[in-house]
């Protein structure tokens, strides 16, 4: 990995919260890899560290911190940011509960954001966000989908806790920079995949029952390999002058839909599937959005023309950016990166050989 103009050396104390995680044990891997070796991994409590061990136990003449805490709790922000110098901030809620995601993305991350600020040795804030943060409702079908395009002003419109989350964390991170000169970049992965996570993107369908809805067509769907993904959030973090900036991080050779599923039926398992056309899932989704309008909330808002036009309208997508201004490139090819994806998923469905 090539970084220009790194704004850490590598013996300088670096953060990462969430350590444990999905992607967060790849960006612990991906820095000690590149040689920085002096690493605090932020863990919640009573969490599975063993994967993120075993990528420590590979380096060893690493000097890695574990530190349990909850962000939820200021004092632990504060002991968890001292000295440090850079900071990858990836704990998140998930979920559908708003108050799980208020209180471990939104709050959480203001917490942090209190103790950097106080803190003189931090260089950046590097928070990994989400292309959920996108409204593409006056994007037309067809047209690019970049940094460049229009974040959710008011994100409960679309129903779902996960938007309020990365939105609400992308305003406070803007506000603590505006307000105290924080230094920041935000890194927008579409749908990150790879060992570890055996779910199909929803943006590829939905599973009703032992049939699959395949809502995706042949649409491109947004993916990057959890691997490819990390190495982008390092870059992001570390590359000088990179301040302010933020990088959609999608892979090359994005397949369709279709295609996807294509592939999964023939590595994975044969699951029944239904081809839903667009008009099928715009008119679904603006009746369900009229039901749950009509039952004043007692039909949550799963399906409405927000999320018809986020997840299946159909807009191509950007990395030219990270390249660009990072230097990056997946180094994982889609043929790989499937291939790695879809022997963990044959394991997890205990069809692996």
């Amino acid at each position: 990995m090539d970084i220009r103009n790194p704004i850490a050396n590598r013996d300088d104390l670096i953060l990462i919260t969430g350590a444990n995680g999905f992607l967060g044990t790849r960006v612990v891997n991906a820095l000690l890899r590149n040689g920085y070796v002096n690493l605090r991994c932020f863990v919640k409590k009573s969490t599975d560290v063993r994967s993120m061990v075993e990528t420590i136990c590979q380096y060893s003449g690493s000097r890695v911190d574990v530190m349990e805490g909850d962000l939820a709790r200021r004092g632990d922000c504060q002991k968890a940011v001292s000295s440090a110098a850079l900071i990858y901030h990836l704990a998140a809620g998930f979920g559908k509960s708003y108050r799980h995601i208020y209180r471990n993305t939104v709050a959480a991350t203001r917490n942090l954001l209190d103790a950097a600020v106080e803190e003189p040795s931090i260089r950046r804030f590097a928070s990994v966000s989400s292309f959920t943060v996108y409204s593409t409702a006056n994007l037309k079908k067809g047209q690019l989908l970049d940094e460049n395009c229009e974040i959710y002003s008011r994100p409960e419109l679309k129903g779902e806790a996960y938007c309020c989350g990365k939105v609400r964390q992308e305003e406070l991170v803007l506000d603590y920079h505006r307000d105290h000169g924080l230094p920041y970049v935000f890194v927008r992965p579409g749908y990150v995949f790879g060992p570890g996570k055996s779910e199909i993107s929803g943006r590829v369908g939905l599973m009703r029952g032992d049939v699959f809805l395949n809502f995706g067509g042949s649409n491109p769907i947004p993916l990057t390999y959890v691997d490819n993904c990390a190495d982008a959030f390092v870059l992001a973090g570390l590359t000088g002058g990179a301040d302010g900036q933020a990088f959609n991080i999608v892979d090359d050779e994005l397949p369709t839909g279709t295609e996807f599923l294509n592939l999964y039926r023939e590595n994975v398992k044969n699951i029944r599937s239904i081809s839903v056309p667009k008009t099928a899932s715009y008119l679904l989704c603006l009746a369900w959005e009229n039901m749950s309008r009509l039952s004043r909330g007692k039909l949550p808002p799963t399906f409405n023309l927000r999320r018809w036009s986020d997840d299946w309208k159909g807009n191509p997508y950007s990395n030219e950016k990270a390249k660009r201004y990072l230097g990056w490139r997946p180094d994982i090819s889609l043929e790989d990166a499937c291939r790695h994806y879809f022997d963990f998923c044959r394991e997890q469905t205990g069809n692996g050989s």
